[in-house]
């Protein structure tokens, strides 16, 4: 059984920082379309042309950005 002082392998480490950050890319994938899809649809049901798409995707990249730089500071404190 490792004590806490060993070391993780290299491999491990690796692979954790893969996943951490493929994570946060579908978080911003899902959080900036999610958002870009309530435009659309709010754009076709109140018949506002592009303006609530622009928005709410301008708004979606804002709070993404906001997300990662959270996630990542959180971590690294």
């Amino acid at each position: 059984m490792p004590t806490p002082s060993d070391p993780q392998p290299a491999g491990n480490s690796r692979l954790q920082a893969v996943m951490k950050y493929s994570g946060l890319a579908f978080q911003m994938l899902a959080i900036i379309g999610g958002s870009a899809w309530l435009g659309y649809w709010l754009d076709g049901k109140f018949n506002t042309g592009p303006w609530l798409t622009i928005v709410l995707l301008l708004l979606g990249v804002f709070a993404a950005v906001f997300q990662v730089i959270r996630s990542l500071t959180k971590e690294s404190l």
